[in-house]
Parts: structure tokens; sequence; C-alpha cells
């Protein structure tokens, strides 16, 4: 049984789950982690980074260990049939249940026709789906441009970067990667009661997050309608973003899109001065673009899913004939 193959198969059709069936309506995995976590920062918070660093150590190594206990159970059945269809079986549910391209979509598209309607108060009371940042203070252009920055961001956190460690680690990768996303949007932000007990986490989802982002800012660069543009944000300004991942993920949206990001946004009553990310040539967000972006975000999902594919099945192809000649 190649693990090549249970990856290739069984990410396919994890995705497929994830286009036709969207997140689980009741019970989400990722739900269900995050009151977890949740309970097990009860137990351990302090204000200070080594506790924060023991409670990523719980929740993340726990997630892990339980994706490598999930992997060994399929590869238990005798006959090698059964093995290879069960570990596939594993494979497309983690894989379902991590990705979240489908509600990515579904919330952006939503704020996008509240938009173009007209209905800015329903715009703003769908935002908080999509993104922390205060509605009330967002006119309708403010609000598409924070909803097509989270799609590209989520582009990479929600589904590239799953797929990335799902190729290098399987199921236990998967659900890993997942976990540390989930930790650092519950702990990771610079609030008073997160700002040392949430260092650990994210610090770990920056480099957890740094391959994944990389990979989505090339094939936006690929797949949009300027890769031109795209690699001249992506040069000029994804550097100048707070954010390692963000920032080139961001900026090759813009570019690939034409339209200006980043700028001046408020979380949770905290005002941030962000750069403005292909401002030399692009326009400001309109409504349309919300799905322009979307489009671009499911591209950009399905050519992941090719990209990971085809190196996990070109290594495992490699290995094989490498063991071949050593045996």
């Amino acid at each position: 049984m190649g693990a090549d193959r249970v990856f290739a198969y069984g990410a396919a059709a994890g995705l497929l789950g994830d286009l036709f069936l969207g997140d689980p309506r009741r019970g989400h995995p990722v739900a269900v982690f995050g009151r977890a976590a949740g309970a097990v920062e009860r137990v351990l918070w302090h204000d200070h980074r080594g506790w924060g660093a023991l409670h990523t150590a719980v929740c993340a190594g726990g997630a892990v260990a339980l994706g490598a206990a999930a992997a060994r159970a399929a590869r238990a059945p005798r006959a090698p049939r059964f093995r290879f269809t069960a570990s596939v079986l594993l494979t497309g549910a983690a894989t379902w249940a991590v990705v979240g391209g489908t509600s990515l979509a579904r919330e952006a598209r939503a704020v996008g026709r509240a938009l173009e309607s007209g209905d800015i108060e329903a715009a703003r009371a769908r935002l908080p789906h999509l993104c922390g940042r205060d509605p009330q203070a967002l006119d309708a252009a403010q609000i598409a441009r924070a909803v097509v920055e989270s799609v590209a961001e989520n582009t990479s956190d929600a589904v590239v970067g799953a797929l990335v460690w799902g190729a290098v680690a399987g199921v236990p990768g998967l659900l890993g990667f997942r976990a540390v996303n989930t930790l650092d949007a519950m702990v990771g932000h610079k609030s008073p009661r997160h700002r040392r007990f949430g260092w650990a986490s994210a610090r770990l989802d920056d480099l957890v997050g740094w391959p994944g982002a990389r990979l989505t800012a090339v094939l936006a660069t690929a797949a949009g309608g300027d890769p031109r543009g795209a690699v001249r944000a992506w040069r000029a300004d994804a550097g100048r973003h707070p954010s390692p991942n963000a920032g080139p993920v961001e900026a090759s949206f813009a570019g690939a899109l034409g339209v200006r990001l980043g700028g001046t946004l408020s979380y949770a009553g905290r005002v941030e001065h962000r750069p403005v990310l292909n401002g030399a040539a692009g326009r400001a967000v309109q409504a349309g673009d919300i799905d322009r972006a979307v489009r671009l975000s499911r591209r950009v999902s399905w050519l992941a899913l090719g990209t990971c594919a085809a190196v996990k099945l070109l290594c495992g192809r490699r290995d094989r004939r490498t063991k071949g000649r050593t045996s």
C-alpha cells in the first residue's frame, strides 16, 4: 500500500466532500477541538510564555497523536486491499474535516450579495462569520476589502496549508496543521490575556503556515488574471505586511485581481495601520471583486491538490525505485 496513492485519492475525496457537502452540520471536529482546547486553557492559563507553550504542546500534540493512532488503526486489517481502502477513507474524512473552502466561499458570497443589493447592515451582520474586524466602523468598500483579504488568507489557512501538511505527514499532518491554526485563532492574538500565553501558538502557526502560504502565492500568481501584476505586488509589498504568511498571500491576490488591499483596519477596538498592497497598480475593491476572489480561491485550492498529490506520487515512485535497486 503506497502512502502516496492513499494521500492522492483520500485528499481528492475529501476536497470533493467539502465541495458538495460543505462542513459537517453538527459536531464539527474543529469545533470539538476548540472546546477541548478551551478547557485545557482554563486549567493551564498563566500569564507566562512557558505555560502557553505547554498548552500548545498538549493541544497540538494531542491532535497529532490522535491522527497517528487513527492511521495505525486503518492499517490494522490483514488484507492489503482493506488496509488501502480504510486508509483512503480515513484520509478523505480527515481532509473533509479540516478544509473549509466551501464555507469560506459561501460566507464571502453572502456578504457580496448584500453589498450588491445595497444592504450594508446585512453585510455588516455577516462579516464576523469571516473575520474578527469591527463591522460597524466599515463602509461598503472597506467591507468588500475585508472579505477579499479574508478569502485570500483563508485559502492558505483553510485549504492549501492543510493539503501541504497532509502530503508531508498524512492524517497526523492534516489534523496537526488544523489544530495549530485553530489555536492561533483562539489564543494567538495580542489581547492582554493572550499576549504572552498565546505567543507559542502564534509562532508555531507562522512556522507551519510558511510553506502553504508560499504555495498559495505561487498558485494565485499562476491562476489569476495578471501574473506579472501578482509577482510585482508580491515582491514589492509582501515583506511590509506584519504577518510573514498573510503578506505573500494577500499581495499575490491583490496583484492577480488588480485591486488594492491593506490599509487601516480595526480589531476589537484596536486600530491597525497596515501597508497598502498593490497600491501603485490596483484600484479600490468593489463588491463584484468578492466573487472574483472566490473563483480564484477555488482554482488555487484545486491546483494545490494537484501539486501536492503529484509531488507525493513522484516521491513515492522514486522511493520505490530506490528500494528496488538496493534490495
